[in-house]
């Protein structure tokens, strides 16, 4: 068989020698599975590492919203620190020194539980 030239003088490879390059058929089924294996690995490790924990902390921090009382030592926030004196749906008053602030209840970042150290000091 004689070797073509393409129009530049560069070789051009012939029809059977691309057949025998190209896969079998059925081949190319398990190199999809692969790539879709390790797209839904990513997407676990996203999940486990990412998503479930930020759920878990957002139904937390909603159940500590919602158990809120009155007296509660509470943090916002912006880091205002103060003590809840009226709660009333969404909105919360806090005392904080000689002021007392209405905020948000979804601001409250946390509820400062007082220590057993704590207790003999106030008295």
């Amino acid at each position: 068989m004689a070797r073509a030239l393409h129009q530049h003088g560069e070789f051009v490879i012939g029809s059977p020698v691309l057949a025998a390059m190209a896969p079998a058929p059925g081949q190319g089924q398990g190199a999809l599975f692969v790539v879709v294996l390790q797209i839904a690995a990513l997407i676990a490790i996203f999940y486990f590492l990412l998503i479930r924990p930020q759920r878990n902390q957002q139904k937390q921090h909603q159940t500590m919203l919602e158990a809120l009382k009155k007296g509660d030592e509470v943090v916002t926030g912006g880091g205002i620190i103060g003590r809840i004196v009226h709660i009333k749906d969404d909105r919360v008053t806090i005392q904080s020194a000689e002021s007392r602030l209405v905020i948000e209840r979804a601001r409250i970042a946390r509820v400062i539980v007082p220590t057993a150290t704590e207790e003999p000091a106030a008295k």
